[in-house]
């Protein structure tokens, strides 16, 4: 079972971009599933998390109001809606899934991790 995000790109401050995260070989229904992002030179931090039944969610100070996370497993376990983007957002984003019922904030509590894709803010 393997996840794969993709989506990510160049992005001016200010904008948007959309990251989606597709499952191969399995299904993550009832995962929760994760967003964590790695800038050059830091660690691994969360971003967001989503229940198995879509209604409970958790943001990072740093993105709450500006991301939303959602899902649609009849088409791709998680994605990522990023708006107002800044500079500081600049990173590698990975999505991952967990069992945990309520998530982590804890990248080690994940058990599946997809490559990430890169997303630059830049004017």
């Amino acid at each position: 079972v393997q996840l794969q995000a993709s989506g990510g790109g160049l992005v001016q401050p200010g904008g948007s971009l959309t990251l989606s995260c597709a499952a191969s070989g399995g299904t993550f229904s009832h995962y929760t599933m994760g967003w964590f992002r790695q800038a050059p030179g830091k660690e691994r931090e969360f971003v967001a998390h989503i229940s198995w039944s879509g209604d409970s969610t958790r943001y990072s100070d740093s993105v709450k109001g500006r991301f939303i996370i959602s899902r649609d497993d009849a088409k791709n376990p998680v994605y990522l809606r990023m708006n107002s983007l800044k500079p500081e957002d600049t990173a590698v984003y990975y999505c991952a899934a967990t069992n945990q019922l309520y998530g982590s904030t804890w990248s080690g509590a994940y058990d599946y991790w997809g490559q990430g894709t890169l997303v630059t803010v830049s004017s």
